[in-house]
């Protein structure tokens, strides 16, 4: 059930959990959440994972956000230590669709964001537009946000002094947003350094965006070193993906500063020697593959190879594909702790 968002005057203060279970960097929606609680005089109290600790106090209300499909667990246990818990993004719903979001909670004019949950980040994260042009059967996207719009600028964005002009931009379709010249213009006079975390569509780039790429110079989520994201998500693209390659390489940017996110395990007519030759032909292209084992939704099942896929993910994204054939990398996990490092990896380490 929906609870309408409350008037600053409403009165009634409350706690509240905001809860993230999975994924690395902040969570722009629990951000926006926890402002508007702030805002409205609630005491808002930040959590990271599942397990309620004995120390917590009982709350008026409980949010948790998940992102990704293969957080199913965690968002079940999630459920049992906090019933009556309200549960949002791709990974919190269990069928494909409009998901719960902010916007249920929090008055749509409402663009505040609280980043007290994250004190040891000190970038800038957000979209300057929402959607895609793009309809992939795997991605959420279209579902939740729809045709492409321009959503802010950057410098609506910026959190401001003191503050580093870094920006973690997670627009999903960057030079779909109509937009994107005008936000490619403050990135490069403001001297922002960006991360365009979600990739760019290299399979649309042009000669323009091509040189827009090589003028904003976007870095890696560390913003050190350059990096541009883009995807090759099935064999069938292999000929647009790298015209869209070469368009980078003439205009200045090497396939070595690009990391490509590689999905395996979704379609049905996939083989293994299918993965291993778009994997062959990027690492001989000098580009970085990033397996992106999918996991299964209402809709797809998980493909058959999908244990040996996750195995396969883990041995390219350590790096041992470069010193070691993965016939021989040992898959003997760490029984003591879930999630942890393989074993011959701690070891290695």
């Amino acid at each position: 059930m929906l609870t309408p968002a409350r008037s600053p005057k409403a009165g009634g203060k409350k706690v509240i959990r905001v809860t993230q279970i999975d994924g690395s960097l902040p969570n722009l929606a629990l951000m926006r959440l926890a402002a508007w609680h702030r805002e409205i005089g609630d005491d808002v109290h930040w959590e990271r994972g599942t397990t309620r600790k004995l120390t917590e106090p009982e709350y008026d209300l409980v949010y948790g956000s998940a992102i990704f499909s293969t957080s199913a667990k965690a968002v079940a246990l999630f459920r049992q230590q906090f019933p009556g818990a309200i549960v949002g993004g791709s990974g919190g719903n269990p069928v494909i669709g409009p998901a719960v979001r902010t916007e249920c909670y929090v008055p749509s004019q409402f663009r505040g964001l609280d980043y007290s949950g994250y004190p040891d980040f000190t970038a800038t994260l957000g979209y300057c537009s929402r959607g895609c042009r793009s309809k992939c059967a795997f991605c959420v996207v279209p579902y939740q946000e729809g045709a492409i719009y321009s959503a802010a600028s950057v410098g609506q964005l910026w959190r401001g002094d003191p503050y580093p002009r870094h920006i973690h931009l997670l627009d999903n379709d960057f030079f779909g947003n109509p937009e994107w010249r005008d936000v490619v213009r403050e990135i490069v006079d403001g001297g922002f350094r960006v991360c365009i975390h979600q990739g760019i569509n290299v399979r649309r780039i042009d000669d323009e965006s091509a040189d827009a790429i090589v003028r904003m110079i976007p870095r890696d989520t560390n913003f050190k070193r350059r990096r541009l994201y883009v995807a090759w998500d099935n064999i069938g693209d292999e000929k647009v993906f790298f015209a869209g390659i070469d368009k980078l390489e003439r205009a200045g940017w090497k396939p070595q500063w690009v990391m490509a996110y590689m999905l395996i395990g979704f379609d049905p007519k996939e083989t293994w020697d299918r993965i291993q030759y778009r994997f062959r032909r990027m690492t001989e292209r000098g580009i970085e593959p990033y397996p992106m084992v999918f996991g299964g939704d209402a809709r797809t099942p998980r493909s058959p190879m999908y244990p040996k896929l996750k195995r396969w993910q883990r041995y390219v994204r350590i790096g041992k594909w470069r010193t070691l054939p993965f016939e021989e990398y040992s898959t003997r996990r760490i029984l003591a702790e879930p999630g942890r490092l393989f074993e011959a990896e701690r070891r290695s380490a």
